[in-house]
């Protein structure tokens, strides 16, 4: 009879076959992922910084859109007209597409009221548009 004593051996995990699976799946869901950034319209926010009140109240031109649709230009009410706002625009500001502009809109107005006056200011060449909002009813 043959009585070898068989050696025993440890079982062993094979980590490089393992660490090649992990790295493929990363790979491949960095391939089919979507890093296309969709159209984003270009708004400087208002800080708290001391420096971005340089601008005095007066050289600061203010658009507000009313829950109705309106817009108020600088103190003048404007209807909802694109053409009739762009006028408006033109004329509080003299024409210069520097001054600092402040957009503020109705906690009701409408999507396309706000976007239609964003929208008129790019036109236009204003740079500098800083937005604010207020509250349904309150007092200016």
């Amino acid at each position: 009879m043959n009585f070898r004593v068989r050696r025993v051996e440890d079982p062993e995990i094979n980590l490089v076959s393992l660490i090649d699976v992990v790295l493929m799946i990363v790979v491949f869901f960095l391939l089919s992922s979507s890093w296309v950034t969709e159209g984003t319209l270009r708004i400087s926010l208002p800080t708290a910084s001391a420096d971005d009140r340089a601008a005095s109240a007066e050289d600061v031109l203010v658009i507000e859109v009313l829950a109705d649709g309106r817009y108020q230009v600088a103190g003048q009410m404007v209807s909802a007209d694109a053409d009739l706002l762009r006028d408006a625009i033109v004329q509080a500001s003299n024409g210069d597409v520097t001054r600092p502009v402040v957009f503020r809109a109705d906690g009701e107005a409408r999507h396309r009221d706000v976007i239609r006056g964003i929208d008129v200011l790019r036109q236009l060449g204003f740079g500098s548009v800083d937005m604010a909002t207020r509250n349904v009813g309150s007092a200016r």
